[in-house]
């Protein structure tokens, strides 16, 4: 009787390294390098498709960076012994013995939102600052920028970090942050010091897994998935397996992705020197995913989400191939050779 898994369909048989090596033989390197040019050098404007450059300037990306853009459900910032929790719509203040206040969110004044901060002692007035901000969030300022600026334009503007941390995806996974230390050697409250770490330490602890990637290509075009190839080139690559390795670890570009998520987030937003949030942008046409990075600020009264992208599968890459000196460092991703279909903020 034939082998079937839990959803019903016929089971893929289990496939070894040796033989899925044998499977990788005859036209699989050709089939994968022209899949690879494919998906490298078309489709981002120069001859067909359109780039994030391109989307920025048209309002595309603004359209697709608001679609799921917004706070979560539940939301909780330890001020000290005291936590500041967001339930719904119910803001309060629980502390050991019990709740300092509870309010509806929706219902405070601005006088009565900083008339709370002020009695109970709340540094940085996070409940004015919910109060007013969490209504303005479907009605953001998305602005596009490089790495550098993006950086140098919140170390003087009005950031709002108990907002970011109210918009932060809840489905990300939580590391430590001495996690993120043992792996890039950096300090996690720092996000620019974090995303510029990382790509030193992806570069020495990491590989893009080109054999995984050959391996995807025979099983979606040459066996037509008769058999998971890709299996056996997968190994654990969250961060403690990432620091305790003995060689380099093959990573693909979700997994990049992931990881950099989850460094910035590592640190609540209030916390970090200035507060950010970081998200997974997805490219359908090249099947690509990598990462947005985003603080939320004020300016003439508005609510603005400065933004910018990086990419560390192609920062690995090109210097695993030796190719930045011709294609550059791979690492800022607001250019020509990136494109969105959808940013995924980590909401349910």
């Amino acid at each position: 009787m034939e082998e079937r898994d839990r959803h019903g369909r016929p089971a893929l048989p289990d496939v070894s390294r040796r033989e899925a090596l044998k499977y990788l033989g005859g036209g699989a390197l050709a089939l994968a390098a022209g899949r690879s040019a494919d998906n490298v050098l078309v489709g981002y404007g120069s001859l067909v498709g359109t780039n994030l450059r391109e989307q920025a300037e048209t309002g595309a990306l603004d359209e697709i960076a608001h679609e799921g853009f917004g706070r979560r459900e539940r939301y909780a910032a330890a001020l000290g012994e005291r936590t500041l929790r967001l339930d719904g719509d119910t803001l309060s203040l629980q502390g050991a013995d019990g709740a300092a206040f509870s309010r509806d969110v929706t219902a405070l004044s601005s006088s009565e939102a900083r008339e709370l901060d002020d009695r109970h002692g709340l540094a940085g007035g996070p409940v004015a600052e919910l109060t007013r901000d969490l209504p303005a969030l479907s009605d953001v300022d998305f602005q596009f920028h490089r790495f550098e600026p993006f950086f140098e334009r919140l170390a003087t503007a009005e950031t709002r970090p108990f907002t970011v941390g109210a918009v932060r995806g809840p489905l990300v996974r939580e590391v430590a942050p001495s996690d993120v230390t043992a792996f890039a050697d950096v300090d996690p409250t720092a996000p620019q010091s974090v995303l510029t770490g990382l790509e030193s330490a992806f570069r020495e602890h990491t590989d893009y897994d080109i054999p995984r990637y050959v391996a995807g290509a025979v099983q979606d075009n040459v066996i037509f998935g008769a058999a998971d190839l890709r299996a056996p080139f997968r190994e654990p690559v969250e961060f403690g397996a990432l620091a305790d390795a003995d060689g380099p670890r093959g990573m693909f570009c979700y997994e990049f992705t992931a990881r950099s998520v989850e460094a910035l987030h590592a640190v609540p937003a209030h916390r970090q020197r200035v507060p950010v949030l970081s998200a997974s942008v997805f490219d359908e046409r090249h099947k690509h995913v990598y990462s947005i990075v985003a603080s939320v600020v004020r300016e003439d009264g508005r609510l603005v989400v400065p933004a910018t992208f990086v990419d560390y599968t192609h920062s690995t890459l090109y210097d695993d191939l030796n190719l930045r000196w011709a294609l550059g460092e791979g690492f800022e991703a607001f250019n020509d050779r990136h494109r969105a279909t959808a940013i995924r903020w980590g909401h349910p």
